[in-house]
């Protein structure tokens, strides 16, 4: 996507969907790892500074961090490898690393090279002194992207208990729960692992909250839960557990805790989250001379349920508005898979607020996630406005009928109304937004 921090006034001859994927826009240059990095890079320590790292913005991150470290500290040393999703790295005149390498891996599904990576880190950070520091890059997606079992757990068991937990439409505080126990690196064992090192996190969030240690499932943080309520996750889910996976449950293997001497010198950085992809939105939309109403950054629930109700509420929004509201909300839905379609949870739930809108006069409507894919698709979302109802209807396309298939996809690519920008190389999750416009006379 374009950077763009204003948008044009909106008035009644404007181009909505423009306007809209303009917005988008603005919210994802916000978090974006360029203008985010460079204020921040510490004083090199006496020793060695390694960078390691996982994610959809591994790649932007590690770029970020490179060039800031050129021009302010050329003579210190620098090295490590980050790793990230297939496509997410960078090429040319942008990738801006020659002492940092960038691997690439599989995503949402782990893969081998997913395991070497993480094999890799763990190599990397042993054996430093105290003198030495370790910066940790992290963002969303890290943890399918960082995959190496614990021992006596392959990496086909992980497998399979990551693909029924996507399915389920289980949330992603309970998936990363069950990641971290079966892991060699997740759950604060990167940084134990560093120790005497001191460790520096950078953060883009992802998980709703904004809690550290469920980001990539927390490789340089503490965890506060415990093998037990990783069994629990997958009995309420009621996932079959391999015998291997639950004997190791059943062990002695929790990870670092939080009092543990590994972290004492440790230091945590949020750069960026939805709030703040929110806030850029919400600060060009009324300058543009757009109301504004944020819902939250932290929604969750069933994709096309979410989609249901914001729907009703924009509908009864529209009674006494005298100039356009828009509704922004951010977070992570899910999905419970039912059916064998095409999809991803942005798209799903602009299916479930397209079925209740109905074609309502003046309400356009966005969704997208942030890393520039929706689910394992090529798009990142899509968009709406009220005279698709009409040409849905025209095609035959029943939104119910792709609701019960899982394929709100094919639905809106039937329209031409996805919207594909590529990987974004950053991760803040969902961005939805709903314009609407006071009623015409």
């Amino acid at each position: 996507m374009n950077a763009h921090f204003s948008l044009p006034p909106l008035d009644p001859t404007a181009d909505v969907a423009a306007w809209l994927r303009q917005l988008a826009d603005v919210a994802v240059s916000a978090v974006h790892p360029d203008s985010l990095v460079a204020d921040r890079l510490p004083d090199p320590p006496p020793g060695r500074t390694v960078v390691v790292g996982a994610g959809k913005a591994a790649a932007a991150m590690a770029a970020a961090l490179e060039r800031a470290w050129q021009a302010q500290c050329p003579e210190a040393p620098l090295s490590g490898l980050v790793v990230t999703r297939y496509a997410h790295g960078l090429q040319g005149q942008d990738a801006g690393c020659e002492r940092i390498e960038v691997l690439e891996a599989s995503h949402p599904m782990p893969d081998d090279l997913g395991e070497k990576a993480a094999r890799r880190m763990l190599e990397a950070v042993e054996g430093l002194t105290a003198d030495d520091r370790v910066i940790a890059l992290i963002s969303g997606g890290g943890s399918a992207l960082m995959t190496l079992p614990a021992p006596g757990i392959t990496l086909a068991d992980k497998q399979a208990l990551n693909r029924e937990l996507l399915r389920c439409g289980a949330p992603i505080r309970d998936i990363n729960t069950v990641r971290r126990h079966l892991s060699a690196i997740k759950g604060g064992r990167l940084a134990a692992t560093a120790h005497p090192a001191q460790v520096v996190t950078w953060l883009i969030s992802d998980v709703p909250g904004d809690e550290p240690s469920l980001i990539a499932s927390g490789p340089t943080l503490p965890d506060a839960t415990t093998p037990a309520d990783a069994l629990a996750v997958l009995e309420r889910y009621a996932i079959a557990v391999p015998e291997a996976v639950r004997r190791h449950l059943a062990g002695n293997h929790a990870a670092p805790a939080p009092t543990d001497v590994a972290f004492a010198r440790d230091e945590t950085l949020l750069l960026a989250r939805a709030a703040d992809a929110l806030a850029a939105a919400r600060h060009a939309a009324e300058s543009a001379g757009v109301a504004v109403r944020v819902l939250g950054d932290n929604l969750e629930g069933e994709a096309r349920e979410l989609g249901r109700a914001q729907g009703r509420l924009a509908l009864s929004s529209q009674d006494g508005l005298e100039r356009p509201l828009l509704i922004l909300s951010g977070g992570e839905t899910s999905v419970t898979v039912r059916g064998d379609g095409r999809g991803g949870r942005n798209v799903e739930y602009l299916l479930g607020l397209f079925e209740t809108l109905r074609g309502a006069p003046g309400i356009h409507a966005l969704a997208i996630d942030t890393d520039g894919i929706d689910g394992s698709e090529d798009n990142a979302g899509a968009l709406f406005g009220p005279e698709e109802w009409a040409r849905a209807r025209e095609k035959g396309l029943d939104p119910v009928d792709f609701l019960s298939r899982n394929d709100a996809y094919t639905f809106f690519e039937a329209l031409g109304r996805l919207i594909v920008t590529g990987p974004t190389r950053t991760n803040v999750n969902d961005f939805r937004a709903i314009l609407i416009a006071p009623r015409t006379p």
